[in-house]
């Protein structure tokens, strides 16, 4: 049987250079469909059962971000639901997965996939809760559903917003969620009752669907990165904020998460709004403790490593958590999940993966109840 590589599903984005033999076969990383951002893969390699196998990816060191190679190691997958890495290697130029396939179907991804009939079925098994209504927003540029899920009474007094995957290929993040609405929806959770008893919960699964089903890193069926849009949002480039950020202005907003994923650090962390000239020594508080409760919550939580101290630029305010601190005053945070291992607590079988990051999901109720009552 001849080695074949295919990438015409859900999520997979490849370009297949050479496939002539399993020792030398050469690859692409394959552009956003809309945007010249080139860093997620995913594809299937058939028929090379038992040969030690070279995959060698020509323009890593062109991608979006080539510091992300360093240290990476990619996924792989038989049955597309247990992942565990497989050794790569990076030069500065060219990056290198080597494997011997133990079965004729081997699956290779940038990060364990979360796909969009999960994330239906994610939106399915939350809606069959008392506590959950599911809710459409609108539609996206390519014409997909853009759900939120509405947890506890809307009527209650604290209105907590989750939002993830405006960068569709940060998948872990999804998975973080997942993690998050199985706890919140866990009768037995105690964090999970306190909190419905106080706050409603606006989720939203996956900000991007068009980029998730396509293969895109960053950007949506527009071309248009979705965390750089939240000043002036348009239903044409950007309906998927501009759909979101209408329902927050309807609801109001005490606590906003926007959960991404990182390439180059091998950290959980936080990012806030400290470039704002409106922020306060208050709202500096509020993000130490909601920090300090996090790492409690969560030993894959720390706050040595993560982004420098930036200033006040344009921009600030066209990403989703600084222009939510704006618009709200409230506490607001970008929290960035790995692509590599979590050097904390590293897992050299699966690095950081899907299940790492819904337990970080179901942790993080602990920190949201206690920045809740802090706040009164």
């Amino acid at each position: 049987m001849s080695i074949k590589i295919s990438s015409q599903f859900d999520g997979g984005a490849i370009e297949v250079v050479s496939a002539t033999s399993a020792e030398a076969i050469e690859l692409n990383i394959r552009k956003d469909s809309h945007a010249d951002i080139t860093q997620w893969f995913y594809f299937r390699l058939q028929g090379a059962q038992g040969q030690a196998c070279a995959m060698r990816f020509l323009n890593a060191g062109k991608s979006a971000y080539p510091a992300g190679w360093d240290g990476y190691q990619a996924m792989a997958s038989y049955d597309r639901v247990d992942w565990f890495r497989v050794p790569t290697e990076f030069d500065g130029s060219v990056m290198t997965v080597r494997h011997t396939p133990a079965m004729d179907s081997v699956y290779y991804a940038y990060f364990e996939p979360y796909s969009w009939e999960r994330h239906l079925e994610l939106l399915d098994r939350a809606q069959m809760s008392e506590h959950v209504r599911m809710h459409d927003l609108g539609s996206t540029v390519d014409g997909r559903d853009l759900n939120l899920l509405v947890v506890g009474d809307p009527a209650a007094s604290k209105k907590v917003w989750v939002i993830a995957r405006q960068h569709p290929g940060e998948t872990m993040a999804e998975w973080f969620v997942e993690g998050m609405l199985d706890a919140l929806l866990d009768p037995a959770d105690g964090f999970a009752r306190q909190l419905l008893k106080q706050a409603v919960f606006y989720v939203v699964p996956n900000m991007n669907p068009d980029g998730a089903v396509r293969g895109n890193l960053r950007t949506n069926a527009a071309g248009a990165n979705l965390n750089r849009e939240w000043n002036t949002p348009s239903l044409e480039r950007s309906p998927e904020v501009f759909l979101v950020k209408n329902k927050m202005k309807e609801t109001g907003c005490d606590l906003f998460l926007d959960v991404h994923g990182d390439e180059g650090l091998p950290y959980v962390f936080t990012a806030g709004s400290a470039a704002l000239p409106t922020f306060s020594a208050e709202q500096a508080a509020q993000e130490k403790r909601f920090s300090d409760d996090l790492k409690i919550a969560s030993p894959d939580f720390q706050d040595v490593h993560g982004y420098p101290a930036a200033p006040y630029t344009d921009e600030v305010l066209t990403m989703g958590s600084p222009h939510i601190t704006h618009a709200f005053g409230c506490l607001s945070l970008t929290l960035e999940l790995p692509f590599k291992d979590n050097a904390n607590d590293p897992d050299p079988q699966t690095g950081w993966d899907g299940a790492r990051s819904a337990r970080l999901g179901a942790a993080v109720l602990q920190p949201i109840l206690q920045s809740l009552r802090a706040a009164g």
